[in-house]
């Protein structure tokens, strides 16, 4: 919507409203560069702590995504003041301040709203080398596409919602949104790497269809080769689906072609809309097997190769 108004144009501006990003960045001297980027939400777990920490981690994300290095946040609260308990609050920013320590981020203020549902998160600055901004329209042909952590968060917290989701599934999907996205950067940035973005509100075919599409190609992905949260396609299949990811099914419907093997589950997964996703990556084939190897080795245990960027119609994916 931002983009139909039109931004402000502003020499230093490199990557704003005319071709949008998982951030913003602005030029600096000495070939440095600002990289900017806002967000927040309602409770996405049950645990106030682990929400902060979940809300703390995916805003930082972005900044990861451009290939950049956090500096500092501010938070953004909203909260029902005359309603919950103020220890909920304090649990709130001390999962959050924890991350940022974490990230070796500084949370340097921040605002806050009274209202009726809690939300909570940041704005983010950071710091990159200009002519090292991995854009999402930057992958090439025959790059293989490597995710770093499970998808199904959003099933999950559906799930969470409703009372159906175990507590080790609870266990496993908070943790897999509490990582960071640092280390799987680190390890991108040691590689011939093309594109980056996070996968999040979108979801898996969301985020890659943009990716292809402001690659100028087409994408092909091995649906068993995507890694799941544990119980993630059960808890699909019995029918925990978020509206968010119905819609990210209806719109990336016209672009994609499904294997007829796949079922109606199978396709909802690969859409389901993410919080702290993990980094989709698209790199050199031959340095592809290292790039996994050495994600599982720094923390990511279900990294993995999930498919490949080709010649053909700009966004186009086929799912087999």
């Amino acid at each position: 919507m931002l983009g139909s108004l039109g931004g402000v144009e502003m020499d230093g501006v490199l990557v704003g409203l005319d071709a949008p990003d998982d951030a913003a960045v602005y030029s600096l001297e000495g070939g440095q560069a600002i990289v900017s980027t806002v967000d927040f939400f309602t409770p996405i777990v049950d645990d106030p702590y682990f929400f902060g920490a979940i809300a703390a981690a995916n805003s930082l994300s972005d900044i990861y995504a451009m290939g950049g290095r956090p500096l500092f946040a501010l938070n953004i609260v909203a909260f029902p003041v005359g309603e919950l308990d103020h220890s909920i609050l304090a649990q709130i920013l001390r999962g959050g301040r924890d991350k940022a320590r974490e990230a070796n981020v500084a949370i340097v203020g921040g605002h806050s709203v009274d209202d009726k549902e809690p939300k909570y998160g940041m704005a983010v600055v950071g710091v990159l080398r200009s002519d090292r901004i991995y854009r999402r329209g930057d992958g090439r042909p025959g790059d293989r596409l490597i995710l770093s952590k499970p998808i199904g968060t959003g099933i999950i917290s559906t799930a969470i919602k409703a009372g159906t989701a175990s507590d080790d599934v609870v266990t496993a999907a908070t943790e897999s949104m509490v990582r960071l996205n640092g280390d799987a950067l680190e390890r991108a940035l040691h590689h011939d790497t093309g594109a980056i973005t996070d996968v999040t509100g979108f979801g898996l075919l969301g985020h890659l269809g943009e990716l292809a599409r402001l690659s100028g190609l087409a994408a092909t992905i091995d649906s068993r080769a995507v890694p799941l949260l544990p119980d993630a396609w059960k808890l699909a299949d019995a029918g925990s689906v978020p509206g968010g990811t119905r819609r990210n099914r209806t719109f990336i419907e016209t672009s994609t072609r499904w294997h007829e093997n796949l079922n109606d589950t199978d396709k909802i997964l690969l859409c389901d809309a993410q919080t702290s996703g993990g980094l989709l990556v698209s790199v050199a084939a031959e340095e592809s097997e290292s790039l996994v190897s050495e994600l599982k080795s720094a923390g990511y245990p279900a990294a993995a190769d999930i498919g490949e960027l080709v010649a053909g119609t700009a966004g186009a994916i086929e799912v087999r």
